[in-house]
């Protein structure tokens, strides 16, 4: 893939109080970086053995490439969990496959990874998920090239199984050209990289002993801006709006698009999930007030639609955007300043989960600890304590001064 072509300073989104919350919480759901290149490894090997095999793969494999948020960095755990990770791959396949039917080209993929390592895995509508034993999942979704095209531009498989069915389809696709397009949306940030890489620097000491499998290229990972961020925090917030409920929710794709969609140089963490949960809140209310559901498509392909299976109808979208709203009301209230400590980690639990909220803030409770111990807290205008990142101090911005603290003793884990 083509190489970012922009660098910006942006904002460290530790250099706020709840700015500093929130990156913490995208952090704690993050795909961690070892993790990342464990899944290179896994999806190189996957490769492998198709084309070793078996017949109807060798030689048949034109592209084998990340896809959604494996492919910008934004991956988060799963739907309801904290340690599960899906990840997505695209098998481009050759001229073998060109005429054969979507259900066929599923059932030939999936008899071609039964037993793969012993792992278990399923056939779905349109793709094939190896189960590994650390609660990660690979995805492997198989495409035919549409020539003629832009690069990539494909079709991808929609069949149910297991007989060929008058419902199976082709379905327009070009994830690759998205991925390029929101890179050019989103240009990579260096106050984010920095705190984050940081912040990653001290989790992978502190796993250093972890038993991880030999990766055979080494994948760099790096979270790069503020709008990945806000899709990582969206994503969460969504599954745990859904963890309950019934039905499809609302694609990662099209949360993508939003964010990338509504980046701007110069924002905040908070301003810009603000901007994003506001886009589709209005995209929504106003697709219903006209009687239509929400239509998103690929912004470099007309036909790949985003907005496929979901919504299915007017009150699946319309609950999404009172969700939305609710998170955007809570925000608010929470820049104002008119939260108390203990209600606004209260909120966040209700937002994002329990389990991570706690994580996020133990972890800065364990920072500010460590920066009192020192003497090097640091305060934001309005006079409070500015928690900082794990690793090193956090960039000064406009939002901050950096000053030099008296040592006193730190009370409790709330978040001042």
């Amino acid at each position: 893939m083509n190489q970012y072509i922009t660098t910006i300073d942006g904002i460290d989104p530790f250099s706020d109080r709840v700015d500093a919350i929130l990156a913490e919480i995208a952090f704690s759901v993050q795909l961690p970086p070892s993790l990342h290149e464990k899944a290179v490894g896994r999806y190189d090997a996957v490769r492998k053995h198709l084309e070793a095999t078996s017949s109807s793969f060798c030689g048949q494999i034109e592209h084998f490439y990340p896809q959604g948020s494996m492919a910008i960095d934004a991956t988060i755990s799963t739907r309801g969990t904290d340690d599960e990770y899906d990840l997505d791959i695209v098998a481009q396949l050759g001229s073998a496959f060109s005429s054969r039917s979507p259900n066929y080209i599923l059932t030939e993929l999936e008899k071609a990874l039964i037993g793969y390592r012993g792992l278990t895995v399923v056939r779905q509508t349109r793709c094939v998920t190896i189960y590994y034993a650390d609660n990660m999942h690979l995805d492997i979704t198989p495409s035919l090239r549409d020539w003629g095209s832009p690069e990539r531009q494909s079709v991808i498989m929609h069949a149910r199984g297991p007989a060929a069915s008058r419902e199976d389809f082709a379905v327009p696709m070009n994830a690759y050209g998205f991925v390029e397009w929101y890179k050019k949306k989103t240009p990579i940030e260096r106050r984010v990289v920095a705190a984050f890489s940081n912040k990653w620097a001290a989790y992978d000491r502190a796993l250093a002993d972890a038993d991880v499998d030999p990766v055979p290229v080494q994948t760099q990972f790096v979270v790069k801006n503020t709008a990945t961020l806000v899709l990582q925090l969206l994503k969460r917030y969504r599954n745990i709006r859904y963890a309950n409920r019934s039905g499809r929710m609302p694609p990662s794709v099209m949360l993508s698009y939003y964010c990338a969609m509504s980046a701007s140089s110069g924002s905040s963490l908070s301003e810009m999930l603000l901007r994003v949960s506001r886009n589709i809140v209005r995209d929504i209310e106003n697709a219903s007030l006209y009687g239509r559901l929400l239509h998103v498509a690929n912004p470099v392909y007309a036909d790949d639609i985003f907005t496929d299976r979901w919504p299915e109808n007017a009150d699946q979208q319309n609950r999404f955007a009172n969700d939305l709203k609710e998170l955007i009301r809570g925000l608010e209230t929470a820049l104002a300043g008119d939260m108390l400590a203990n209600r606004l980690q209260d909120w966040l639990r209700d937002m994002f989960g329990d389990r991570v909220v706690t994580k996020a803030v133990d972890m800065m409770a364990r920072d500010a600890q460590a920066a009192a111990a020192v003497g090097t807290q640091r305060y934001t205008k309005r006079g409070g304590i500015l928690v900082p990142a794990s690793a090193g101090a956090p960039i000064a911005t406009a939002y901050t001064s950096p000053v030099r603290a008296s040592p006193h003793t730190y009370f409790g884990d709330r978040i001042e």
